[in-house]
């Protein structure tokens, strides 16, 4: 049985747990925060998610993790059978990746604190949403799904995505950054009221005041003494 390694606030463990269910692989979960030393055992990095295979393999980073549950759980495909397809799901998900999540997550400091982040960051931040709005507009059709007829991991990675982009730059900047893509908000609606991204949300929000004591006590640690 695959054991997923993370904890459930985690957007990214959601994109891989997301998935599993959506696959029906059975699965079990591992708790642990990104600053414990064992992480280190199954994440070369120390990062979340991560996996150990029924076959004792650990692996981490959520794209290469979710390549292999693809490719290994052929059964309830996640992506096109054309080459050319899968090819543009991936597209979609690198530059939700790099466009969207990544620039949204250096606000996610001030998220927590309760506190307005400074100029500087959000223009930056700003600027590379920017680029990654004519992108998306261009490649997602939400016909019903992003890349087409069929659901596919574009639609899972996306809709964690922008847990980070509505929570964090859609606040911090003042801007409803989903309402410039056409269809984007309708589309995450409806991937939100699945079976599925219920229960990860249920488990999420279940998971939210532990692991906001575990922040809490990362911050009183680091401060000077």
């Amino acid at each position: 049985m695959i054991t997923l390694h993370g904890f459930p606030t985690s957007n990214y463990y959601n994109i891989v747990k997301h998935a599993l269910l959506y696959k029906q692989i059975p699965f079990q979960e591992h708790l642990i925060f990104t600053d414990n030393d064992k992480l280190l055992t199954v994440s070369p990095v120390g990062k979340v998610p991560a996996i150990t295979t029924a076959e004792g393999v650990t692996l981490s980073e959520s794209s290469v993790i979710c390549d292999f549950i693809e490719e290994a759980y052929p059964d309830t495909p996640l992506y096109p059978e054309s080459v050319t397809e899968r090819a543009i799901v991936r597209q979609i998900m690198k530059i939700a990746e790099l466009y969207f999540e990544l620039p949204s997550r250096r606000l996610i400091p001030y998220v927590f604190s309760g506190t307005q982040a400074p100029d500087t960051p959000k223009q930056e931040v700003r600027q590379v949403l920017a680029r990654g709005i004519p992108a998306l507009n261009q490649l997602c059709q939400f016909s019903p799904w992003i890349a087409g007829q069929a659901l596919t991991m574009a639609d899972i990675y996306m809709h964690y995505v922008n847990v980070v982009v509505i929570g964090c730059a859609s606040t911090q900047l003042d801007w409803d950054v989903l309402a410039e893509i056409p269809g984007m908000k309708e589309w995450n609606k409806t991937m939100s009221q699945s079976n599925i991204a219920q229960k990860i949300e249920a488990d999420r929000v279940a998971n939210m005041p532990e692991f906001m004591t575990h922040i809490k006590a990362q911050i009183q640690a680091a401060q000077p003494k």
